[in-house]
């Protein structure tokens, strides 16, 4: 199975204060010694990296580069997927979706991927499985 891992989820990881923490773990666990790809794109990175650093610090962001990352496989987001993701989120007019969420969505319904690793009750909205469930 492929498996799209979000921001969110990423987060609750790292985090030991995140009230998702000991979900995330144990399922981050199960996902990386089993047989799923994991996936996600540069902009779920960045916008990781940046609340990474802001809420843990330099040294999780490194913790993150060096044995996070090399666990995904990265979608590196084109001029026609960041307009596509731009539109939804211009279009469903929802001030707490954002632009990296709708990006998310869009290269998940290019590729097929149906399931994945957050905490973002977006992800369920747009029909697709959550992890944990």
């Amino acid at each position: 199975m492929i498996c799209f891992v979000d921001t969110s989820a990423l987060l609750a990881v790292l985090d030991a204060d995140d009230q998702n923490h000991p979900k995330a773990k144990k399922h981050w666990e199960t996902l990386i010694y089993g047989d799923d790809s994991l996936v996600s794109t540069n902009y779920v990175l960045v916008e990781t990296f940046a609340l990474v650093q802001h809420r843990l610090g330099i040294k999780a962001v490194s913790t993150l580069q060096e044995d996070v990352v090399p666990l995904l496989t990265i979608e590196w987001v084109n001029q026609s997927i960041h307009q596509e993701g731009l539109m939804a989120a211009i279009t469903t007019g929802r001030r707490k979706l954002s632009l990296v969420d709708c990006v998310s969505f869009a290269v998940m319904r290019r590729m097929g991927i149906k399931t994945v690793f957050a905490f973002d009750k977006h992800f369920n909205q747009q029909g697709f499985r959550l992890l944990p469930s």
